[in-house]
């Protein structure tokens, strides 16, 4: 299914086969979830199903659109508490922009939306969330930010060329499954693990939790460069000091959390990439050994990404998906597997559809760009921007902490 920025177009039949009884209309429009008395309804759940969906969005749909829906209420609730609200021109702008995200006008997505069974009330509900959110987080945090000098130039430097030139990390990771309605134990469990001190203890924990195939060294990666990793992350590996443990990072279906083991210059110049090229190729039978033995069967045939179309052939055009990627547009999870792996390298260790769909990535290569137009005052605000993030973060998980939310 093609996914922005080729938005999708089509819905699947479980919107589309939505009962017309009327017993079961009356239902859809009942509570099933309540957020300090605020009612969501099943009806709000299915069209944000859809709009994620149209979207491509992955993960437990269900799951995640109830989870949204959760924060959009805590969200209006804590602008509405300190008077925040946004105009129609700012609700307007804020449309338009994220349709032209697309390439699309907002006449065009909302053509494109209406086809995958989503009203415009939900969309717009959806970026009145979001802006408004956006607002209060820089009202209430902003003074809080101060970027200094030294941290752009290092933060320039990383991009340019200077201290942190061609620069190596080396990095453990544990990464813990969200088995449904187990969320809660899992992010418990992975605060815990990142008040860990030890690299022992790390890797202990790495072998006992992790679900990556990492687990069985520890958790431990090799030397790569930090330019292959995701953006989100190398700020985050930069502020860091060896032995140090991350704060948990939220994947697809999944909890990250990262120890620094080392981090060396080198003497090569830096590279950092415009665009990722890389194919999904899906199996069924998630992680069993049918789809294991499957998958090597498939590396043992191939050696570039084209030969996976031959692989293809007579079957599903949807089971293979070649994509070509800003690094900040690929999901999460896959980010931090293409960071491991070089030109040709393919890594079986991810799924979908609750685990059923073993996804078979295979990396096709990198666009590399230079970073020389990069001003000191977009790096600022870059960092600013990061920073807002964690304070918005940690605001949303106070404002659940104390809501009341029951669910049907």
């Amino acid at each position: 299914m093609t996914r922005l920025p080729r938005i999708a177009v089509l819905v699947s039949a479980s919107f589309l086969a939505m009962a017309p009884l009327q017993t079961q209309a009356q239902g859809l429009f009942s509570p099933v979830i309540t957020v300090n008395e605020k009612a969501i309804t099943g009806y709000e759940v299915q069209q944000r199903m859809a709009l994620m969906q149209a979207l491509g969005a992955p993960g437990n749909l269900e799951a995640d659109a109830r989870e949204a829906l959760i924060e959009d209420r805590l969200k209006l609730e804590a602008a509405q508490r300190f008077g925040f609200t946004i105009t129609e021109e700012q609700t307007q702008a804020a449309m338009e922009e994220f349709a032209g995200r697309a390439n699309l006008t907002l006449d065009q997505f909302y053509k494109v939306l209406s086809d995958a069974g989503v009203e415009r009330e939900t969309y717009r509900d959806f970026i009145i969330s979001g802006a408004t959110w956006r607002e209060l987080v820089r009202a209430r945090f902003a003074s809080r930010v101060d970027v200094q000098d030294a941290e752009v130039s290092r933060a320039q430097a990383g991009l340019k060329g200077g201290t942190m030139a061609g620069a190596q990390i080396l990095m453990s990771e544990i990464i813990l499954p969200l088995p449904p309605g187990r969320e809660a134990e899992a992010q418990d469990l992975a605060r815990e693990i990142s008040q860990i001190t030890s690299y022992e203890d790390f890797a202990a924990a790495a072998r006992r939790f992790s679900a990556s195939p990492t687990r069985d060294q520890g958790g431990r990666i090799n030397w790569m460069p930090l330019s292959n990793l995701p953006p989100q992350l190398r700020t985050t590996f930069m502020e860091m000091e060896p032995g140090d443990v991350s704060e948990p990072v939220p994947l697809p279906n999944a909890i990250a959390i990262f120890q620094l083991r080392g981090l060396q210059e080198g003497a090569v110049t830096p590279v950092d990439y415009s665009e990722i090229d890389y194919m999904t190729y899906y199996i069924d039978g998630g992680q069993s050994v049918e789809a294991m033995t499957r998958a090597a069967e498939i590396k043992a045939d191939i050696d570039r990404c084209d030969d996976l179309y031959a692989v293809n052939k007579g079957q599903p055009a949807e089971l293979l998906e070649r994509h070509k990627d800003a690094p900040g547009a690929i999901p999460s999870d896959i980010a931090l597997e293409l960071a491991k792996m070089d030109n040709g390298e393919v890594s079986t260790a991810l799924t979908r559809n609750g685990g059923q769909t073993m996804v078979f990535l295979m990396l096709c290569g990198r666009t590399a760009t230079q970073f020389a137009d990069v001003t000191q005052d977009q790096i600022r605000l870059n960092l600013q921007n990061e920073r807002l993030g964690a304070y918005a973060d940690g605001y949303l998980a106070q404002l659940r902490a104390e809501a009341r939310i029951i669910e049907k």
